[in-house]
C-alpha cells in the first residue's frame, strides 16, 4: 500500500492460522412478502499448510455450524459440510487456483446426502432437489465454482493492484445456475478507501449478468418445470423482468488477510427475487 495504490498480495507464513465466522442469509421476496428465510453461520480455521516460491497450500476447516430455519430438511442439508477440511492451492500472490482434495470433499458430502435420501425416500420433489445438490459436488469444477462460494469470495481481489479513482472494468463468464453454458457478465472493481494508519484498505465490486442470456435460461428452466408438472409452459414474452446482480465489499489488511467481506447476490425472475448475503469476518 503506497500513495494512492493498494495491492492485494498474500504475505502469509507457513503454519499461520486465522479464524473467521461466516454468516449466510437466504430469503425470497414475492409481492413485497419475504419468505423462506434461512440463516446459518459457521467457523472456518484457515491455515497455511505450505508455502513455496510460487504457491500456497491452504486448509479451510469448517466447524460449529448453526442453522436457523423452520424447515428441518434445510437444517440437515446445511449441516452436511460441518467438520470437512478443504485443501486449496493459490499462486504466490494469493490468487485461487484449485481445490486439491475435491474428491475427499465430494465423498464427505455424498455420505451425508445418502443419509438424507433414505429419510425422504418417496418424496419426488425432495429427491430431485437432492439430485441437483449432489451435482454441485459431482466434479472438481462444480465444487470450485458452485459449492464453495465463500472461498471464491475470500480471494476475489487477490493478485491485482488497484489505484484510487481508477475503476477497473472487465467482461467475464460466470456459472449458469440454471444449467447450460456460462453467462456473460460485466464487472467493475474500485478502490474505495485507503487507511494507511490502520494498514488496510476497502475494495468494492459490482457484477451484472447479461440480461438476454439470463432471460432465455429462465425461460428454459420454467419450460422444463411446466413439462414435469404436466402444465402449459409460459411464453417467453410473458416472463417479467429478469436480472442478476452481485455486490462485494472487503476490508483487506496489507498482509493479504481479509478483515471483513460482505457479498450480496440478488436474482430476479418473473416477479420473484432471491437474495443471498454472505459475511466473512475475522475473529
Amino acid at each position: 500500500m503506497a500513495d494512492s495504490t493498494a495491492q492485494v498480495v498474500g504475505y502469509w507464513d507457513k503454519n499461520e492460522t486465522q479464524t473467521y465466522i461466516v454468516t449466510q442469509e437466504k430469503y425470497h421476496v414475492k409481492d413485497s412478502d419475504t419468505t423462506s428465510r434461512v440463516l446459518f453461520k459457521y467457523t472456518v480455521d484457515i491455515t497455511i499448510v505450505d508455502s513455496t516460491a510460487n504457491s500456497y497450500t491452504i486448509d479451510w476447516h469448517y466447524r460449529d455450524t448453526e442453522v436457523q430455519s423452520e424447515d428441518p430438511f434445510t437444517q440437515k442439508l446445511s449441516l452436511l459440510n460441518d467438520g470437512v477440511h478443504v485443501l486449496i492451492r493459490t499462486d504466490e500472490l494469493g490468487v485461487f487456483e484449485e481445490v486439491i482434495n475435491w474428491e475427499e470433499v465430494r465423498d464427505f458430502t455424498i455420505v451425508g446426502l445418502n443419509v438424507l435420501e433414505e429419510e425422504i425416500a418417496g418424496v419426488p420433489d425432495m429427491e430431485n432437489f437432492l439430485k441437483q445438490f449432489e451435482e454441485m459436488y459431482s466434479t472438481k469444477e462444480a465444487i470450485e465454482l458452485l459449492a464453495l462460494k465463500e472461498i471464491q469470495q475470500f480471494y476475489s481481489f487477490h493478485g491485482a493492484a488497484y489505484k484510487y479513482g481508477e475503476p477497473y472494468y472487465e467482461e467475464l463468464q460466470v456459472p449458469n445456475m440454471y444449467g447450460g453454458d456460462p453467462f456473460d457478465a460485466e464487472m467493475v472493481v474500485w478502490l474505495d478507501e485507503l487507511n494507511p494508519d490502520d494498514n488496510n484498505f476497502i475494495l468494492r465490486l459490482e457484477q451484472r449478468v447479461n440480461p438476454e442470456q439470463l432471460l432465455h435460461a429462465v425461460y428454459g428452466f420454467l419450460t422444463r418445470v411446466a413439462e414435469a408438472m404436466g402444465v402449459e409452459p409460459p411464453e417467453i414474452d410473458e416472463i417479467e423482468s429478469v436480472s442478476n446482480y452481485t455486490w462485494l465489499s472487503a476490508i483487506i489488511h496489507e498482509s493479504g488477510w481479509i478483515l471483513y467481506s460482505i457479498a450480496t447476490i440478488e436474482a430476479e425472475a418473473d416477479g420473484h427475487i432471491a437474495v443471498e448475503e454472505r459475511i466473512i469476518e475475522l475473529q
